[in-house]
């Protein structure tokens, strides 16, 4: 299946021959430096420079076939012209070599390294058919068009020599016609692919490829193709090549997810930053690069922006990170639309480098975006980006919050209408929650770890523990754990701000052992441990109350849960990580129990200490109403004593008188 004529094991005759009209007779051509010289008895009579290199050719074989050197001799008033300078031909001189064989008549073997350079000289040195029937340019477009066309390597192998060749490529419609040829081969079925035809197989050193590894193809072996059979050959293109043939291949309606998959492969390999091995070596590089001998001098490409830039090294990093950010701004738009394409974690590392190298604001806009449609999938890990401004902050809390606003957003666009709302209960009712629930988690993970930066401000943190709804956390105990953490870093928190802290946490929320743990840290305001002492108190009612009933109705209830069936129906990673914490809850269990001890003692204290206080008070009152009595006695008798002086001293008055006042002074003295 897409074999080229060479690939078939035949030749394309035994090289591309012309006319024998007006043919100098020569055995070929001989370098000696930097020129060439035609081995003829005629003297050569015409120079050729491009750059370096010097052809001494006759005028007549190439007039006869060159509209371009005609035009130029005629058009010159030197009728003795016999130098000529063509350093802007395309191709260079190994193109103008094979067109000059050409048009001595030299046999010249057409492949799939030196056929784009070759159809853009003919183009440049107008060797059309109004000179001569069967001119280089009508050979070869039929090579391009017969025998490119239908060769998968081929197709390859021609566009990334078209790299060099810019505009003319372009504008011959090559790069068109092999990313059309290439997508129309990546789409068919892979049942009908022969593996050898791949850039997978063992080390190639020339376009003319190798019939022998035919012999270890897979599908000599009965093996199944991959889908991602073609990843590995079309990401050794330029990255303006690539785009052309992911263009062309999403209109051929590949899935989106193999597409994304193969952006995701070229961008490990032309972008270091995303991985950890910035360098190709070995046999990696060699199973990624193709030799172009006749176009490039048997040097072979392998991969990525390592190139080597004259000039000094701020230099070379200055061109490597504009290149990169091409790549980044071109690998960004053609990013599939569709959720799920490309993983979050890509998504997000590809934010991390578009940050870092500056690139367009829309650009970084829509894959903020991109980002939250797929917020829930991401990992602490990618989240932690670094600010690469001139902010205090170590890490870019504020792209986090936009990220987190751009998830609110799409959870909102993607909540069902009024009348689908019956069929969103049944299918779509847990998956807001979920997502939401996940999000909730990986923030609060999130601001565990950000909270350890002393530059962070409060009012960054709260806002990103806000901005999730209430609704999102069923428990607060990664909350508390960020709330503490912030705290431990910064000691000298005002008390006004530790208050306001807390306040993005729901004390009922937390579980019994975050209680414990809360109603023990000397970090937290008071208020804010008397609130969680009182959750926790209703929560231990609320237990005990629960295992009351659920004891009852175990009577009535044949089928008893027991540990074992418990544990089969809990995830693997939940298990884990409680067997990794049941240390620390064991100790915190330990430690509550101790307080409650105290506590207990302590309220027999002060029960005791009541009890010897109401004594204490009821002795006191005794005590003051036997001295109110002996005080009014002791007034009564001075009172006496003082109407027995008046009465010795005052005139005699009739005894029923004055046993009528010492009656009535002494009722008023009973009285009071």
């Amino acid at each position: 299946m897409w074999e080229s004529v060479s690939e078939a094991g035949q030749e394309y005759g035994s090289g591309l021959h012309t006319s024998t009209k007006h043919i100098v007779n020569t055995e070929g051509f001989v370098q000696r430096g930097h020129s060439w010289y035609v081995t003829t008895d005629i003297p050569s009579d015409f120079l050729v420079q491009i750059g370096e290199a010097n052809f001494h050719m006759h005028k007549y074989p190439l007039l006869s076939r060159s509209g371009k050197l005609n035009r130029i001799i005629n058009e010159s008033r030197d009728p003795e012209l016999n130098k000529i300078l063509m350093d802007d031909i395309p191709g260079g001189h190994e193109a103008f070599e094979l067109a000059a064989k050409f048009c001595y008549g030299i046999a010249v073997d057409l492949t799939a390294g030196n056929i784009s350079g070759l159809r853009c000289a003919a183009e440049y040195l107008e060797m059309t058919e109004d000179l001569e029937e069967g001119n280089l340019i009508f050979k070869t477009e039929a090579f391009l068009s017969y025998v490119v066309s239908s060769s998968w390597r081929d197709s390859i192998v021609v566009l990334k020599s078209c790299e060099k060749l810019s505009p003319w490529a372009e504008n011959l419609q090559i790069v068109r016609r092999c990313s059309e040829s290439i997508a129309w081969k990546a789409c068919a079925n892979p049942k009908g692919i022969k593996w050898s035809y791949t850039a997978r197989t063992a080390k190639i050193s020339s376009p003319k490829w190798n019939n022998n590894v035919k012999d270890s193809s897979p599908s000599r072996n009965n093996q199944q193709v991959p889908n991602d059979w073609w990843f590995e050959d079309v990401s050794i293109v330029r990255i303006d090549h690539f785009v052309r043939v992911i263009t062309a291949i999403k209109v051929k309606g590949m899935r989106f997810e193999l597409i994304g998959a193969a952006i995701m492969h070229y961008a490990t390999k032309w972008l270091p930053a995303l991985i950890s091995d910035t360098t190709i070596q070995g046999d990696e590089a060699s199973n990624c690069s193709i030799s172009n001998s006749s176009t490039s001098g048997g040097s072979s490409w392998k991969g990525g922006l390592h190139m080597i830039v004259a000039g000094t090294k701020d230099e070379s990093s200055s061109v490597q990170a504009k290149e990169q950010r091409m790549v980044m701004e071109s690998l960004i738009s053609i990013i599939p639309p569709q959720k799920d394409s490309v993983s979050c974690s890509f998504l997000l590392m590809l934010l991390r480098m578009a940050n870092m190298l500056k690139v367009a604001a829309a650009l970084v806009t829509e894959l903020e975006k991109r980002v939250g449609m797929q917020f829930e999938q991401a990992e602490l890990a990618d989240l932690l980006i670094p600010c690469y401004d001139k902010s205090e902050t170590m890490y870019d809390v504020d792209l986090i919050q936009r990220l987190l606003e751009h998830f609110l957003v799409q959870e909102q666009t993607e909540s069902p209408s009024p009348s689908r709302q019956s069929f969103s209960e049944n299918h779509m009712g847990g998956s807001n929650v979920n997502s939401k629930a996940r999000v909730a988690r990986l923030v609060d993970s999130y601001l565990t770890e950000v909270s350890r930066d002393r530059n962070l401000s409060l009012t960054k943190f709260q806002v990103l523990a806000e901005a999730l709804p209430e609704s999102a956390r069923t428990c607060d105990d990664g909350l508390y754990r960020a709330i503490d953490s912030y705290l431990k870093a910064h000691p000298t928190l005002p008390e006004h701000e530790r208050k306001r802290l807390c306040r993005v946490m729901d004390c009922q929320k937390l579980s019994i052992d975050a209680c414990m743990h809360a109603a023990q840290n000397e970090r937290l305001p008071l208020r804010v441990v008397v609130q969680v002492l009182f959750s926790e108190q209703v929560k231990i009612s609320n237990a005990l109350a629960s295992s009351t009933v659920k004891g009852v109705e175990s009577y009535t209830q044949p089928m008893v849960i027991n540990r074992k069936t418990l544990l089969e129906g809990t995830p693997q990673s939940f298990q884990e990580g409680w067997a990794t914490a049941k240390k620390d809850i064991n100790t915190l269990k330990f430690e509550l129990e101790s307080v409650k001890t105290k506590y207990l003692e302590l309220q027999n204290d002060m029960e005791s200490l009541q009890k010897q206080c109401d004594n204490m008070m009821l002795k006191q009152k005794q005590t003051s109403v036997w001295s109110s009595g002996w005080k009014k006695l002791s007034k009564l008798t001075k009172m006496t004593s003082v109407e027995n002086h008046h009465h010795d001293m005052s005139p005699k008055v009739p005894i029923s008188e004055v046993q009528n006042r010492k009656t009535t002074r002494r009722w008023r003295n009973s009285i009071s």
